[in-house]
C-alpha cells in the first residue's frame, strides 16, 4: 500500500505495509473536529503537532474502545516512525491510502 499526500501531488507517495490500513485510525483526527476538512473514502487527517509529540516520545496513547477511561501507551514501530518523519518533513496532514 502507499500513502499519498492529498493536495501535494509533487510529494512521492510513501510505501507502507498493508497492516497500516488498520493502524492509521489511531493517529487520525476525528471527522468534524476543528480544522479537519471533509474527508473522502480512504482519507485521513493527522495533526502535525501531535505527530511531532508522538515522534519525540516514540509512543502513542490509545484509548480502549470499551472505556474512555482506560488508556495505554503503544511504542511506535519503525514503519510508524518513518511515516511520521515523512509527514513532518513535507508538512502533510491530509493523506489517502491506496492499496497497490
Amino acid at each position: 500500500m502507499h500513502v499519498y499526500a492529498v493536495d501535494k501531488s509533487d510529494i512521492t507517495p510513501l510505501k507502507m505495509p498493508d497492516r497500516f490500513r488498520l493502524e492509521i485510525p489511531y493517529f487520525m483526527e476525528t471527522a468534524g473536529s476543528p480544522g479537519v476538512p471533509k474527508l473522502g473514502e480512504g482519507e485521513y487527517w493527522v495533526d502535525l503537532q501531535k505527530a511531532q509529540t508522538w515522534l519525540d516520545d516514540m509512543v502513542i496513547s490509545v484509548v480502549s474502545p470499551l472505556s474512555a477511561e482506560v488508556k495505554a501507551e503503544v511504542e511506535l514501530s519503525e514503519d510508524h516512525e518513518r511515516w511520521l518523519e515523512w509527514m513532518l518533513q513535507h508538512q502533510i496532514q491530509h493523506v489517502r491510502l491506496v492499496a497497490e
